[in-house]
């Protein structure tokens, strides 16, 4: 008889199979990125349905499969339920998810970006931290740790700005978050995570177009 494996993860993407079950994409510190079917998760009343959300963050049990999970519990520590109560953070979140898939890979360790999308949630969720920064300081640090990236800004700025681009380069996960810049810093440090992002990624992202038709009408 096959034995259940724990695993700490976040539900990155979720869809529905059929009438009552659903498929999760769950990155996880221990294997990566995984696919899990959540059997029944759309019955009322499953154990499933909270751990088969966007955002449910804790320890899946699962089953292995031959190409596949298939979830038997979970314990979710963390829904980050703040996001559902505000559109224009929860299109950021999703953004971070879509970038946290395009970066992720099945059986490779998950576990940083998996801290910094963990920590990237939290900052969406205070206040004090304007989501624009979050998404710049989210885009470079998902480069950094993919190694794309260049140590000092692709064009000459400011100080401030050459220090912030450094200072998220370098910072450990848990310190990330702990800095907001003057309007004029931001722009030069947007405009050097935009140049950074059209040199290595070569995908659009649904969420920023959901988040760009937001803004506007706001």
């Amino acid at each position: 008889m096959r034995e259940a494996v724990e695993l700490m993860g976040m539900v990155i993407k979720s869809s529905s199979v059929g009438e009552y079950d659903k498929r999760l994409v769950v990155l996880t510190r221990e294997r990566g990125k995984i696919t899990v079917f959540a059997r029944g998760a759309k019955r009322p009343g499953s154990s499933l349905m909270g751990p088969s959300r966007h955002f449910a963050f804790g320890t899946f049990k699962v089953f292995e499969g031959r190409d596949s999970y298939s979830l038997q519990s979970a314990r979710i520590t963390r829904y980050f339920d703040d996001l559902a109560q505000d559109v224009e953070a929860s299109c950021y979140g999703q953004y971070f998810l879509e970038l946290t898939d395009y970066y992720t890979r099945e059986n490779l360790d998950g576990s940083a970006m998996l801290l910094l999308l963990y920590q990237s949630l939290r900052a969406l969720e205070n206040l004090r931290i304007p989501n624009a920064l979050a998404r710049r300081v989210f885009e470079l640090k998902a480069m950094v740790l993919n190694g794309e990236y260049t140590q000092k800004p692709p064009v000459p700025v400011s100080d401030s700005a050459v220090y912030t681009w450094e200072y998220v380069v370098l910072a450990p996960m848990e310190k990330l978050y702990t800095f907001n810049v003057t309007e004029e810093v931001f722009e030069e440090f947007r405009k050097c995570v935009e140049i950074n992002k059209s040199r290595y990624i070569d995908r659009e992202f649904r969420s920023l177009e959901i988040l760009g038709d937001l803004m506007r009408e706001g």
